[in-house]
């Protein structure tokens, strides 16, 4: 039986994804972005921005599907979202979910935990952007996101992960997951599944941040995806370098996890809010953090290092495609 994804254009074969980039953002803003006054959001300059970096990929890389990892508390507009694909001919999953206590917009949920029931309300939320649609949009979301603090996983952030995992074991939606710092990747793999989540159907995300390959192991023998998914940024928030990330993914996948490693960059097209200044050290620390360093640069070192071409390609390719069930 064919299964298919939800892209905000409707289903698509998840065995047609082609090359795919399973944790960027086309838009992103931390709550409060609202209120910038140097630069406004406007719609048809971003579509452009967002179209020229879509296309770039797809034309030079061939880049067919993206999974856009913006929660609703940080920027998401699934309607754009639909226009840039529409204008790309490239695939666009949206995500249903909210981002972590300390950086996302925790205000209503934590009072609805005081004053309302904020776990059914949560899960209804996810449930019903993913079988009807965001709003009065019609456009459903394809993936469940959410997001835990470093090193502890709040009461507010446990709401979204017995939600997500409540959705995911009733719809067959999968799971992608924000790691603050690299840190909770096994616990936060340990809850959803306790909570009903198939292993199968969650990727842990931003493993590239994390020091501990105890920790990575923890992870991975849970039977999840892992995604080292912020290929590009080195240094920059105190990112690992990337060699340090290169020899973990080689070294996980002589342990027999090639098939379960999946690589993004967690880059962002449009920066919702005024003008962000770079430092001379943020700008070399991010000046391969773009749409196609993964290709361009990525797979090729894990050649050198070891991989064969298959397993490498199967991280953009065969590992995304089996993740949502190919």
């Amino acid at each position: 039986m064919r299964t298919y994804v939800q892209t905000v254009l409707g289903p698509v074969p998840a065995g047609e994804l082609g090359r795919c980039l399973s944790h960027q953002h086309v838009l992103f803003g931390y709550p409060g972005w609202e209120g910038a006054v140097l630069a406004p959001f406007r719609w048809e300059d971003a579509l452009e921005q967002a179209e020229s970096v879509l296309n770039h990929a797809k034309e030079r890389h061939g880049l067919q599907t993206v999974i856009d990892a913006t929660p609703a508390d940080c920027g998401r507009k699934v309607d754009f979202l639909k226009a840039v694909s529409k204008r790309t001919g490239v695939n666009i999953v949206a995500s249903s979910g909210y981002y972590y206590e300390g950086e996302g917009a925790p205000a209503y949920f934590k009072f609805r935990m005081a004053y309302g029931n904020a776990a059914e309300e949560i899960y209804q939320m996810m449930y019903r952007e993913v079988t009807e649609g965001v709003g009065d949009t019609g456009i459903r979301t394809g993936v469940l996101k959410v997001a835990t603090s470093a090193g502890q996983i709040t009461d507010y952030e446990d709401l979204f992960l017995r939600a997500a995992a409540r959705v995911s074991a009733e719809t067959g939606t999968r799971i992608l997951t924000h790691t603050q710092a690299g840190t909770m990747g096994s616990e936060q793999a340990r809850r959803l599944i306790t909570y009903g989540a198939r292993p199968e159907h969650i990727m842990i995300g931003h493993l590239d941040n994390c020091t501990d390959m105890d920790e990575l192991l923890k992870i991975f023998e849970q039977g999840v995806y892992g995604g080292f998914d912020r290929m590009g940024i080195q240094g920059f928030t105190g990112a690992l370098p990337e060699s340090r990330r290169l020899a973990e993914i080689v070294g996980l996948a002589g342990s027999g996890y090639a098939d379960k490693i999946i690589l993004s960059h967690d880059s962002v097209i449009r920066m919702l809010g005024d003008p962000w200044i770079y430092s001379e050290q943020d700008a070399k620390d991010l000046s391969r953090w773009n749409w196609t360093h993964v290709f361009e640069d990525i797979l090729p070192q894990l050649q050198k290092m070891g991989l064969r071409p298959d397993q490498a390609e199967a991280m953009v390719t065969a590992n995304p495609q089996r993740f949502f069930g190919a």
